[in-house]
């Protein structure tokens, strides 16, 4: 446990205040003594992953924020079914991935293109073009804000486009997946293959957190932003890339950058929001999540 700990060394944007208290349990059993006893005294608790699709705001979170990167476990729990994959939700997506691999099991190659620790990945139901969590998921394991352990059948999970139903006040530790046996080149060449795609589309050397909005029905976020004329619109160190409009970027400081802040991303967000919405009816709908209190 941490006092006081900047959240813009937890968060792919480099942005956001102190949080009160940054707690990382060792197992799933420390994080419900935890639980319990932050219920038991009415503190506050907030659940961070890999930090790559969260904006912080500039104040920093108040109460406990727990984050699982100690439970990272990647295993296959019955040698008698090995196309069963459990894993941990603080695992990143690239350990999951390489394990996989490893064994020549397919159906996460999608992960190539996914950064982040698995439990955000579920929440969100994170994906790409080749795939997305829903597809592997046969169980997911979650502990309440009061310590109460639960397990949901697929079907209950409600996973969607960029998605789920899994609640806000429970914490997800962990999974049960489903893959499929494949050849590990096979694999591997898809997964260069997304890798490559990204690279050449995507902006690189800056902070970021990937897609900012989610894209409307039919259609690409980035290129409504980029039709409306909004590609390189700057607010301080915050900047509509001029790579790709759906991925608001944060700039290093230097000469004409200053310092970064939450708020100029969120009002370059708002800009955004509004542009789009007065000039072509379409409200866009945020991927990225927003937390903790303005200055």
């Amino acid at each position: 446990m941490r006092l006081d700990e900047p959240m813009a060394r937890h968060t792919t944007l480099r942005l956001g205040g102190p949080a009160d208290l940054w707690a990382r349990p060792a197992d799933p059993r420390a994080l419900q003594l935890l639980l319990a006893a932050c219920h038991a005294r009415s503190i506050g608790v907030s659940f961070v992953g890999g930090g790559s699709n969260l904006l912080v705001r500039d104040a920093g979170i108040r109460g406990v924020v727990i984050n699982l990167a100690r439970m990272n476990r990647v295993w296959r729990p019955d040698p008698a079914d090995p196309v069963r994959v459990d894993v941990e939700a603080g695992a990143t997506t690239g350990r999951l991935l390489q394990h996989v691999t490893t064994w020549e099991l397919g159906g996460l190659e999608f992960l190539g293109g996914v950064p982040g620790s698995v439990g955000g990945g579920l929440i969100m139901n994170a994906g790409t073009y080749l795939g997305e969590f829903t597809k592997v998921v046969t169980r997911v394991h979650s502990v309440h804000r009061d310590g109460r352990a639960r397990t949901r059948e697929h079907a209950e999970c409600g996973f969607r486009y960029r998605g789920s139903d899994l609640p806000p006040d429970e914490i997800v530790v962990g999974a049960e997946l489903r893959c499929w046996p494949r050849p590990r080149a096979e694999i591997e060449a898809d997964v260069a293959g997304l890798r490559e795609r990204r690279r050449q589309r995507e902006p690189s050397g800056v902070a970021n957190n990937g897609s900012t909005f989610k894209n409307p029905p039919g259609d690409f976020a980035g290129r409504i932003i980029e039709s409306v004329g909004l590609k390189g619109t700057r607010i301080g160190a915050a900047v509509v890339s001029p790579v790709h409009a759906n991925w608001l970027v944060v700039e290093r400081p230097g000469p004409g950058v200053p310092e970064a802040r939450a708020a100029d991303l969120l009002a370059l967000i708002d800009l955004v929001r509004e542009r789009v919405r007065t000039e072509t009816g379409i409200q866009l709908e945020l991927e990225v999540k927003i937390a903790g209190e303005a200055v």
